[in-house]
C-alpha cells in the first residue's frame, strides 16, 4: 500500500527563532490520520529542527542540495552534510529551482543520483507552467522531466523515490487547478511509469500533488484515487492549517 504523504516546504522563510515557534505549534496539533509528515526548513535551521522533532514522527526534509559529495562549491551543500544533521530526505527539481536557479534535467539526474548513492529519499518536482497547459503540451513536458532525471534509474530505485506534480500556474498565481486535474495528471504519471517499470512499481510510488493546496480543498484533492498526499507551501507555515491538511485524508 502506497504511503500517504504530507510535506510541508518552508522555502527561504523563518529564522531560527521563528523555526523554533512553529516547531513548538506544531508539537501541539494532534493527528487524526495515518499520513506521514515532512517538513522542511531552511538549511541553518535544519539541525536546531531535527533536534527539537526527533522524539515525534515528524520528519525534518532537506529542501536541496548538491551533487558532488565535496569540492569547491562555495555555498553548497552534500548528501553527506545533510546526514550528518540527521537529514535523510531531500526535495529536487522544484519549480523555483529550475526557474530561479536554472536547474536542468540532466543536473536534476545527478543530483537524483547523488542522493540516492547516499541511501537518501528523494522528493522529485516537476511540473508544466500556464503556457505549457493551455497549449495542451502539459503531459509531454511533464513526461519528459520525468524521463530525463529518473528513467536511467534501476527499477529497485524507486523504494526511495516520491514523486511530487506541481502544476506550476497554479501556484501563487490565483490560478488553481481543480482535484479532477490533479487526479488527471497522476492518473497519467502512474501510466507512464507503468510503461518504463511495469505496474508493480508505479502502483507503489507514492505521488504528491504541490498545487495550492489548503484546508478547506485537501479533503477533496486526496480522495482521489492516485493523489496519495500534498507538498504544501505557504499553508505549512501556520501549524494549525498544515494540521488541518494532514488530517484530510
Amino acid at each position: 500500500m502506497r504511503k500517504k504523504i504530507v510535506a510541508g516546504n518552508w522555502k527561504m522563510n523563518n529564522d531560527l527563532s521563528l523555526t523554533e515557534g512553529l516547531i513548538t505549534d506544531l508539537k501541539l496539533q494532534s493527528k487524526t490520520s495515518d499520513a506521514q509528515v515532512m517538513v522542511a526548513p531552511t538549511f541553518t535551521n535544519l539541525w536546531p529542527a531535527f533536534q527539537s522533532l526527533r522524539e515525534t514522527d515528524i520528519e525534518v526534509v532537506a529542501q536541496n542540495m548538491h551533487f558532488a559529495e565535496n569540492g569547491a562549491y562555495t555555498g553548497e551543500i552534500s548528501a553527506s552534510m545533510l546526514k550528518s544533521v540527521g537529514v535523510k530526505t531531500v526535495i529536487l527539481g522544484h519549480s523555483e529551482r529550475r526557474a530561479y536557479f536554472n536547474e536542468t534535467d540532466e543536473l536534476l539526474a545527478k543530483k537524483v543520483d547523488a542522493a540516492l548513492n547516499n541511501e537518501m529519499t528523494v522528493i522529485f518536482c516537476f511540473g508544466e507552467e500556464l503556457g505549457d497547459r493551455k497549449s495542451g503540451n502539459h503531459e509531454h513536458v511533464v513526461e519528459s522531466q520525468i524521463k530525463n532525471a529518473l528513467f536511467h534509474l534501476e527499477a529497485s530505485a524507486f523504494s526511495n523515490i516520491i514523486l511530487a506534480y506541481e502544476p506550476v500556474w497554479a501556484i501563487g498565481t490565483g490560478e488553481t487547478a481543480s482535484p479532477e486535474q490533479a487526479q488527471d495528471m497522476h492518473a497519467f504519471i502512474r501510466t507512464t511509469l507503468a510503461n518504463k517499470y511495469g505496474s508493480e512499481v508505479a502502483d507503489s510510488v507514492s505521488i504528491l500533488y504541490g498545487g495550492s493546496v489548503k484546508p478547506n480543498n485537501a479533503k477533496e484533492i486526496f480522495s482521489k484515487p492516485d493523489v496519495d498526499g500534498g507538498l504544501i507551501g505557504g499553508a505549512s507555515l501556520k501549524a494549525e492549517d498544515f494540521f488541518a491538511i494532514v488530517n484530510a485524508f
